[in-house]
Order: structure tokens, then sequence, then C-alpha cells
């Protein structure tokens, strides 16, 4: 089928703006050559950690999906630090992510593998115009708060501040076997890289790869590695089947960190009214086995 014009230019990369996204797997790169020490490596895999629950906890399942509840001033910080993790602002995530579970698998979705194959629902689609948009009719709920709509369009700032900050406390550690260069590699390069594409797998392999638990219109699929990596976005099938709820391992086995850290802010009276499971939704629509 030939697409009309204004369609391929919606859906061509454009290049030019996703320079930033390829100077960050540069810079990634680069540490072959600045080389590594133990400071440079923890702090790497510290951030790695803490901004996939900021992806997993704050984007997805709060801005996203809205299954659980905080104060304003919390809602704010958890919207700034999620900017740390470089995957744009709350309200863009939160917009394409309804848009994916409204058409999830069909070929509206932007980012279905069954449509467009592994390398475009991994990382295409967001290098398109059509993906650098932002559906605010999606997210009129977000819409309405201006320090909201702040960080959105300055996406940029919480990113800028974390690479001055490891830049400048890798200079203070040079007595301890590290430099400025080397954190700003380590901690802002190779972490973001490496959380760029865990959290991709999840649009391009968690509809792929794993098992069905539940039958749902889609693809969707249960993967113990992927819940691993992702803090327990691997759960994929789960999700679809029930995506208001925070927790995505429905089950003790279902090992799903984000939740469980979720549930520690709970007790800290950070966050509340967290969303469940019922046993109900547990047992419904179950996929029939030969």
């Amino acid at each position: 089928m030939i697409l009309p014009a204004t369609v391929r230019n919606e859906e061509r990369i454009d290049w030019i703006r996703c320079l930033p996204f390829f100077a960050l797997h540069a810079l990634a790169l680069s540490a072959i050559f600045v080389g590594v020490s133990p400071v440079a490596a923890i702090a790497a895999v510290i951030l790695y950690l803490v901004r996939m629950f900021a992806v997993t906890a704050f984007y997805h399942r709060y801005f996203s999906h809205r299954s659980y509840r905080v104060s304003r001033p919390v809602q704010f910080l958890m919207a700034l630090f999620g900017t740390t993790a470089v995957q744009r602002g709350p309200i863009w995530w939160a917009a394409h992510h309804r848009h994916h579970h409204a058409h999830s698998d069909r070929e509206s979705d932007a980012h279905s593998p069954a449509q467009r194959g592994f390398w475009w629902s991994h990382m295409g689609w967001f290098m398109t115009p059509a993906g650098f948009r932002t559906r605010t009719r999606l997210v009129g709920d977000w819409m309405r708060y201006p320090e909201l709509r702040f960080v959105d369009r300055f996406d940029w700032i919480g990113p800028l501040l974390l690479g001055i900050g490891l830049y400048v406390a890798g200079e203070g550690m040079r007595g301890i076997g590290t430099s400025g260069i080397e954190m700003l590699v380590w901690g802002l390069g190779v972490s973001t890289v490496a959380l760029y594409h865990a959290t991709y797998t999840i649009n391009s392999l968690a509809h792929r790869w794993g098992r069905r638990r539940y039958a749902t219109k889609d693809d969707s699929r249960n993967n113990l590695v992927l819940a691993l990596l992702t803090l327990g976005e691997g759960w994929h099938n789960n999700h679809h089947h029930y995506p208001s709820a925070a927790r995505q391992g429905f089950f003790w086995w279902d090992v799903d960190l984000t939740y469980y850290a979720l549930r520690i802010l709970s007790v800290l009276g950070v966050v509340r009214d967290i969303r469940p499971v019922s046993e109900r939704v547990r047992k419904r629509n179950l996929e029939r086995r030969p």
C-alpha cells in the first residue's frame, strides 16, 4: 500500500530533532575511552534503578493510569524527577501511553510490533513528527496543572541538572579514583542508554515474547526477565488485562519491585489510595489452555 505524502511525512525519521538522543548514545560509547571506576559503576547502577522507578511508578502507573493518589507538591516533584530519565515530559509520556491502550496492536497503535516490526516499536515511532507531538485531548486531567505543563515543556531541565551534578560530584571525588567526565559518561550516558532500551522492550518484546495468562484483545505477554529489568513492567499481559491497578505482578510469584516500593511509600504517607487487584479481576477472562 502506498501511503499519502502527508502520512509519509508524519512517519519519517526527524534526524535533526533526534540529535540529542544519538548524542547520549555517543556519550555512552565514549566509556570505551574514558574507562570506569567502582564509584562510577555504582552511580550508573543506582541511577538506572531510581530512574526506572520514576518511569514505572510515576510516568506509567501514576500519570498514565492514575492508579494511586499523591498531594499536588509530590505530584510536581514526581514529574520533575521523571524527566531525569530523559524520556520527555510526563504529559507527553502519558498521552502516548493512553493512546497505546486504546488501540493496542491495532493499525493505529503507534508502537505495535505486530504492525510495524521490532525496530519501529522499539524506538522508531517516537523519532517521527507524529511521535513528537502530544495528544493533549487524552491528558486533559493533567493539562489543567500549569506546573506540569511547565515541566513537560522544559523537560530538558532535569537531565541538564543531573549532568551538571554528576560532573561536579565526580570532580569532588577525584581523591577516590573517579572524575567529572567519568561520572558524566557512566552516570548519565551509560545508565540512560541502558534505561532507554530496557524501557523500550515493553513495547517491542512484551507483545511478542512470553506467556499469556489472560485473553486480552491484544498480544501482550508476561515475561519474568523483562519484569526484572524494568522493576515489574514485564507483567504486561496482567497490565493489559487490568490497566488501572498499581500492581502489575498480580500474584506473589510475579516479582513487581515497583509495587513493593509504592507500598513502602504508602506506609510513609507519600502515596495513598493504591488501587488493588481483586480476586475477581485475577480470575476473569483467563486464557484457555489446550
